[in-house]
Parts: C-alpha cells; structure tokens; sequence
C-alpha cells in the first residue's frame, strides 16, 4: 500500500491549495473524524480522504483514500492535532434564501472566524431555519471557522449574498429585520413582542451594523448590561438573544 511521504506531491499541494480562499470555488477542506462523520451522515460529497495508514481498516471503504506521513497530514492540517484525517468536500451550490417565513441569523460584515463560526453552531442549537453571511464576512469554509462551526454547516443552510441583497429579499417576503445596536433609538430585546418569523442581524466587532442596516430594520434592539464592560463580544451577544428570540 503506498503511503505518500512528500509534500511536494502533485495531489498533496493541490489539496493544500485550498487553505486559501481563491482556490475554494468549488470544494474545501475538512480536519478529523468528527467533522468527516458529520459530512458522511449529511450526505456531503467526499471527493479525497487524506488519512495515516493505522486508519486503513476504518476507511476500507471509502476507495478516495490516500495514506500519507504524518508530515504530509501535518501540513495539510491547519491545526497541531489533525486527528489522523484530513478530507477534501465538494461544496453547494449557494442559493439566495426564501424569507417569506423562518427565523434567520444575519452576519453583516462579521470578520473573526472564531465568531462566524461559533454563531452559526449557535444558530443551530437554537432551531434557526438558517444563516446568511454578508459578502464581507469571514469565509465560513476556512478550516479555523468549519473548526468552530463542528459539522453545524450540515445541518442547517447558510447562504453568502451582499447586504443589500440580504435587505431587499426580507422586505420581499415581509420578514422582520431585527438589527442589534447600542444607539438610543434601540429597546432592550425583552421588551420585544415575541416574532415567529425573522431576521436577527449581527454586526461588526468593531463598527456593530452599518448606517444602511440601522436605516433599514424594523427594530433596533439591545442586551442591557449592569456591570461596567461597554461591549459583548458578538457572538456572546448573538447566543443571548437567539435563545431568548426562539
């Protein structure tokens, strides 16, 4: 059985092209069992398994396997831990969303993928119908965002469209837009009428929503705080009220 040992390998620097984004147009990379067993039970379409050879019984049949050094798995990891298996998944193709009715998490230009990714996993605890990230936001196939998201990507559907595609396609379906802000116009979120369809919208960490969103939504709405921090981080934020919200 032949073990690629070479980093130079053709197969090899193919696949580690894609820690880049430029090259994720049509399929990224997955790190470890947990994250590959996710993908298999979601049906996801596995197109190369990079593994170490004491995984050969596990992967019988999975005829896409190639066995590598642990350097070479290494270096296709992005983390000092790769648990034995990197894969190679073919992506969906993204779809502008339906929000004539559901409840949504809306990332605008959400730039840490720490943050990105643990939303969206928050998303999917919460029963969200789905996610949509800004153009501008952290990429959600990057391996440091799918590290935080753990498989929640294949379970609820997340859509990449501009901000003012995001705007036009909710007044389309009539669908609430609830922004989080901290200007004086917005009410604490426990003083909002309960929604059984809607938009919640997450803003920058450092800017917090745009001028065009604030202009926008339909309710500007805040967490109060009673210590003294001026600020949550915004995925702390965005799991206070998606719980309270759903």
């Amino acid at each position: 059985m032949t073990i690629i040992t070479s980093k130079a390998n053709s197969v090899v620097k193919k696949a580690k092209k894609l820690h880049q984004k430029k090259y994720r147009k049509n399929s990224y990379l997955i790190e470890g069992w947990h994250l590959f067993e996710e993908a298999i039970q979601a049906g996801a379409t596995i197109e190369t398994i990079f593994s170490l050879i004491e995984h050969a019984e596990k992967l019988e049949t999975y005829p896409q396997t190639v066995f590598v050094s642990e350097e070479v798995l290494l270096d296709l990891a992005d983390s000092q831990t790769p648990q034995g298996l990197v894969a190679i998944v073919k992506k969906e193709e993204e779809q502008v969303p339906d929000l004539a009715s559901g409840k949504y998490l809306f990332l605008e230009d959400v730039q840490d993928p720490g943050n990105v990714g643990t939303m969206i996993r928050t998303a999917d605890a919460a029963g969200f119908s789905g996610v949509i990230v800004s153009s501008k936001s952290a990429d959600i196939y990057s391996l440091k965002t799918l590290r935080s998201m753990q498989g929640s990507h294949f379970h609820l559907p997340i859509y990449r469209i501009a901000v003012e595609t995001f705007i036009e396609e909710a007044k389309k379906g009539n669908l609430p837009i609830l922004a989080t802000t901290l200007s004086q116009n917005s009410k604490d979120y426990r003083e909002l009428v309960r929604l059984e369809n809607f938009a919640l919208v997450m803003g920058n960490e450092g800017q917090g929503i745009s001028p065009f969103m604030t202009e926008q939504a339909d309710h500007l709405v805040h967490i109060s705080m009673k210590g003294r921090a001026e600020s949550l981080n915004v995925a702390i934020a965005a799991g206070i009220l998606m719980f309270y919200l759903s």
